[in-house]
């Protein structure tokens, strides 16, 4: 990677990285947890089951992970520039050629292979440019970046819905498509780090020592020995566990509103509702993590755990305003899990490790998110009820924060291992000297 033997600068244009990644985030992954406004007008349009409707998205979440090593990969050999740009070319003609409506499996190649693969590789690239430019304010830059998609959410909810009925949702996705065509622009501002340290000046007195040095730099290589790490492959299994969880209630909420008679526009404002909470539990949760007041890790089980509850309690709710009250708490918490979940790998693989690690994280969290909303809409057809969804989802998540324990407890034992072997290191030192 370019920004490799760079020393993050914690700021300075750090500040702009973040913004171009707010965007790609709000770009990118608002649009995909505003997926439910199309979710019953493509029902209907083809004809077909609830669980038959949701491979559509299942497809997106599945593509957006598997995607993610490969992301990795190209931005080891080329840079998150590149590979930015690229995602934004192949999210916008998904969306763009899903709008020609040929028929369902066409929008399983499109909204679906296409989309997620575009949404990988900006998404992939933006959080590492990120972790790269920042140290000691990583959890705080991450929060502000990662906050993009609630922001976007709350903005995308009601205009999403307001387009499918002016444009149907047809036109709706051939706006979006040209929405995402900014996805280029957001690369564009993401200049590698060295780059950014060096002059002009020095960039060419080096550049034919960058020629020799540039291979060594991008060389294409995944390191999947890290799955040998005990704390890592417990992770992975959190992340398959969560990501089953994850992408229900998003997919489900507009629907389950629906069925209990609300107006159209009401489901999208507790959307945008749950994206507003969903903000503020990034912002103060990443807030939180940068005290160092509890361990990435203790927190992330907390949370975790609470969120899982919530879905739980969710289908109780059978009015508007339970319904809110319910959405801000599973926003909040979402949000707290998010703001944290990615950083704490550098916890259990460090930086160094951190692209390789976000790869296969995301490669198998993608089992979770290919599962998890197709055996939700099998269990709404079998029971005609969409309270199953949210039961499945809240006992994946709160199963997940199982595996996170462990993690926390063998990352700890690693740490007490390391410094008994630095003192007994130290103090062979210091009898050598006296000697």
């Amino acid at each position: 990677m370019k920004s490799r033997g760079a020393a993050p600068p914690d700021g300075g244009y750090g500040w702009v990285v973040v913004f171009s990644a707010f965007l790609t985030m709000g770009l990118t992954a608002a649009v995909l947890k505003n997926f439910g406004l199309f979710f019953l007008d493509i029902q209907s349009h083809f004809g077909v089951p609830t669980s038959t409707t949701s491979w559509v998205t299942a497809t997106t979440i599945a593509t957006f992970h598997l995607g993610a090593p490969l992301a990795s990969a190209l931005t080891l050999q080329f840079s998150q520039r590149v590979v930015i740009i690229v995602g934004g070319l192949l999210a916008s003609s998904g969306m763009l050629l899903a709008s020609l409506d040929l028929s369902l499996p066409w929008l399983y190649l499109t909204m679906g292979i296409l989309q997620g693969l575009g949404i990988s590789f900006s998404w992939i690239p933006a959080n590492s440019m990120v972790s790269h430019y920042f140290v000691r304010w990583r959890p705080i830059a991450y929060a502000i970046a990662s906050s993009g998609e609630c922001v976007f959410a709350v903005m995308f909810s009601p205009f999403f819905q307001w387009l499918i009925e002016m444009y149907t949702w047809q036109g709706s996705l051939l706006i979006i498509g040209g929405l995402q065509l900014n996805l280029c622009v957001c690369g564009s501002l993401m200049r590698p780090l060295d780059a950014v340290q060096r002059s002009p000046r020095e960039n060419k007195d080096d550049l034919d020592g960058d020629a020799v040095a540039l291979p060594q730099k991008r060389t294409f290589f995944f390191k999947c020995s890290l799955m040998r790490k005990p704390e890592f492959f417990l992770y992975i299994l959190f992340a398959i566990f969560a990501a089953a969880g994850f992408f229900i209630p998003p997919l489900f909420l507009v629907p389950f509103a629906q069925s209990l008679g609300m107006d159209k526009y009401w489901p999208a404002l507790i959307l945008s509702t749950l994206s507003l909470a969903d903000l503020a539990g990034r912002l103060i949760c990443g807030w939180i993590a940068n005290m160092r007041l509890l361990r990435n890790l203790q927190l992330l089980t907390i949370v975790v755990t609470l969120l899982g509850v919530v879905l739980l309690l969710l289908p109780v709710s059978h009015n508007f305003w339970a319904m809110v009250v319910f959405a801000l708490l599973y926003g909040f918490l979402f949000g707290c899990v998010v703001a944290i979940h990615i950083t704490s790998i550098v916890d259990i693989v460090t930086l160094e490790g951190f692209d390789n690690g976000l790869g296969l994280f995301m490669l198998f969290r993608s089992i979770g998110g290919f599962v998890g909303p197709p055996a939700a809409g099998w269990l709404v057809d079998q029971t005609h009820d969409y309270s199953t969804a949210f039961y499945l989802s809240g006992l994946c998540l709160i199963s997940s924060a199982v595996f996170v324990v462990l993690v926390d407890r063998l990352v700890q034992r690693r740490k007490v291992l390391e410094a008994e072997v630095d003192q007994v290191t130290n103090n062979e030192r210091e009898e050598g000297n006296v000697e």
